[in-house]
Formats: C-alpha cells, structure tokens, sequence
C-alpha cells in the first residue's frame, strides 16, 4: 500500500527533523520526505494538517498477560490498546504464567503477535528458570527465540552468588540484563513509601533503601561483570543520585521511569485508592520532583507504561490485599506530553524519551523515521485533550490512578509496517 500523509509536522528526534514535510510510504518503507517519488500513486492520502508526525512510540513494560493469565487480559485486547495508544514497539516482561524461560513460549508469543499484525512485540527472556532465583535459564537458546534482553521483574535476586553469575553469562554474549532495584529482603509484606502517608493509614511500608541497597548491590557486581544493565521503574530520589554518579563514572547503565512515579506521590493514596498501589511503590512528593528532573536532565533515559491491566475484583479489595498495578499503555503518550509541557521542554526532546531513547535501549531498529526504515508511524493531536474514562480505554484493565482526568494528545493514526492499524 501506498501512503502520503501531507501537511503535518515531522517530529523525528533522532534525525533532528521538526518541520511541516510530507511522508510517502510504500511497501512498508518510508520511501521519501519531502519530495513525492517520480510518478508516486498514493493509494490513500491522509491529510495531517495541525496534527504531529513522529515514530511510534516504544514502551518498555507492556503485560500483554499471555501466556496463562488471560482473565486479566488477552493478546488481542492489549496489542488493541497499545496501538489505540500511538505504540508500535513493545517489550513484554517475562513474568506471565508461566514464565517466558523456554523458547517454546517466546516461540509462540511472537507468532501470536505477528498474526494480529498490530505492534511489534519483543519479549524480555527470563534471567533464571521460573523467575525462581536459582537456576540460569538457556539465553542464547532464547536470543534465538526472539528474546532481545533478560530480566528478572518482580525485584533483585537474594543469590548475589546466581546473579553476578547471570551477568558474566550475558556479558559474554554480549546481551543485556534489565533488573528491577529492590532488594526483597528489605520489602517484606510492604504495600507503600515508608512515609507520614503509610503511618496515617496504617499501611505497611517499603523503606527506601529497599531500592538504594539493590542498586548499589547491582552498580557492584557491573564493575566485576562488565555487563550491559538496564534499571526499570526507578522511583526514589537516592537511588536517581546512586545511578547519576554511576553514569559519571562511565558504566554502562541505563534506567527509566514510569508514567504513574512520574506524576504521582504517596499523598495521590488518598484514602486507600487501590489504583495506586503499585510496585515499586509511589515514594515522596520530593522523590517524585527529582525523578521528573532526572528524566529532564537525561539521567534517566525513558518513560514506559509499565501497563499492568489487572480485573476489577481483584482492584476493589482493600488496599494491601488489592492487586499491584496500573493500565497506561493508551497514556503513555499524553502523560509524557503533560510532563514535557509543565517542565517547558520543546515537544522533540518530549517525544524522544519514548521513541528513539527506549528503542536504543531495547536495541532495536526503531523510534526514526529515516528513509528506508519500517513505517513505524504515531500522528497525533498535541493540542487536543481527552478523558480518561473506562470506554474511553481499550485495554481490558481499567485500573489507572488517572481516571476522570483530562489529558492531552488524541491519537488520530497508528501505522506499522506502513498498515494504517489504528484510526480515529
């Protein structure tokens, strides 16, 4: 198929590209900007004038909750919303059911995902069998299978011993290890920040050092292994510190930020709102202030979802027995647009913490639009605000401490592979 898409603004971060161009897309390719190709048909014009023209987006944690917990969600549904959502990459974490630690599983994932032909999905292998801690899965049978990195989601592994062993092993193949920095022993039963909010509602709470001993546990066995680190969901203000110094220090270690710590604090529980009860959990109003600095600044390199669709009961028991998780993968886009407006950075350095940043990162060919690349294709309205309400959201997860909001930024198209796979 044949595509021009006229008058809109190109936002191309990576390029360096903001201006009003015209976009020819054919066989899946963008084919030329500018320009129209000699004797170039369109099959279909789509006319962008006052709207944005960027890569599509690249979330970082997106639960597609498949294989095993489709009572929560289905491939469908959430591969539905994330292209509703202006998101055409996706990295699933492997913590589904079971794990994501036999080819076999990555195997039909992908192939699921391929036949709905929405976005591309890469799945995070599992560090260790089962997500258990104990045993090192087969990487490079799975790199095969279509893992692109290895993680361990649900926080560090108490066997420093199995995870420097884990590291050595990727470094060696040259794949890199993404870790959620909370160290288990320090968490206990805790369900929120250890803080004035947690007290007051007699909430059992999650110390800070929870984060700051992983990371200086993981900064450590870096130096010794020489591996690539990826920390996910970082949420407090010292550890941002810890991993600023690492940076300075050369070491190879990326991070992101999720669009719930982004915007939120502890005092956003209110009266035990189960929509907040996350994990990592919402730390202070002074964390949530570094962190949107962080991400300003470039100390932190992206912004995800960490879209978690979880089923109404299990969000409507009290709040420690509630379920962790939000839904975000549809405002991942208009909540980056928010923070960029309030911190006054122009909308290409916005866009680039959820385009080519986390496509860097997840070391994937994506989140640009160079001539002869994917027609990866978000094109949106900056302008135009929107409510979140349940029908208002694909995802089969209602779950957002965001309902009731108005947000900017309407998705108006989605394409991939230069298929128009999502209009409004």
């Amino acid at each position: 198929m044949k595509i021009h898409i006229k008058n809109g603004r190109l936002i191309d971060p990576k390029n360096g590209v903001d201006e009003i161009q015209d976009l020819f897309i054919s066989k899946g390719k963008i084919l030329s900007i500018g320009t129209a190709p000699h004797e170039f048909q369109a099959n279909r014009v789509i006319n962008a004038q006052s709207l944005i023209v960027c890569p599509g987006l690249v979330d970082l944690s997106v639960r597609l909750r498949e294989p095993g917990l489709e009572y929560k969600a289905t491939l469908e549904s959430e591969m539905r919303a994330a292209v509703a959502g202006g998101v055409t990459s996706i990295a699933c974490p492997p913590d589904t059911d079971p794990p994501l630690d036999e080819p076999g599983l990555v195997e039909m994932l992908k192939h699921r995902a391929k036949n709905l032909n929405q976005a591309h999905v890469y799945p995070i292998g599992a560090l260790t069998q089962g997500l258990k801690g104990e045993r090192l899965t087969e990487m490079a049978e799975l790199n095969d299978a279509g893992c692109v990195v290895f993680g361990q989601p649900d926080g560090l592994l108490s066997n420093l011993r199995v995870l420097m062993q884990a590291m050595r092993y990727a470094s060696t193949f040259g794949f890199s290890v993404w870790l959620r920095p909370q160290d288990m022993t320090l968490t206990s039963d805790g369900v929120a920040h250890d803080g004035e909010v947690a007290t007051r509602l007699g909430l059992p709470t999650i110390p800070v050092c929870a984060e700051t001993v992983a990371i200086s546990n993981i900064i450590l066995l870096m130096r010794e292994t020489g591996v690539r680190v990826h920390l996910c969901r970082i949420a407090s203000a010292e550890g941002l510190a810890m991993i600023r110094n690492a940076k300075q220090q050369g070491l190879p270690v990326t991070c992101d930020v999720t669009i719930n710590h982004l915007h939120l604090s502890d005092m956003d529980i209110g009266f035990f709102d189960s929509n907040c009860h996350l994990m990592p959990p919402l730390r202070g109003s002074s964390d949530r202030d570094a962190l949107r600095h962080g991400l300003l600044d470039g100390t932190i390199d992206a912004v995800c979802s960490d879209h978690a669709p979880v089923d109404e009961d299990a969000k409507l028991l009290p709040f420690g027995q509630s379920e962790v998780g939000a839904t975000g993968v549809e405002l991942l886009l208009p909540l980056t647009l928010k923070w960029g407006v309030e911190m006054r950075l122009p909308l290409a350095k916005a866009l680039a913490r959820i385009t080519s940043e986390p496509a860097g990162i997840l070391g994937i060919d994506a989140g640009h639009l160079s001539i002869g690349s994917a027609a990866d294709i978000c094109i949106f309205d900056s302008d135009q605000y929107w409510k979140v309400t349940p029908p208002a959201i694909l995802s089969q997860g209602k779950n957002t401490p965001f309902m009731g909001m108005e947000l900017p930024g309407k998705i108006k198209y989605t394409l991939v592979n230069g298929q128009i796979v999502y209009e409004h």
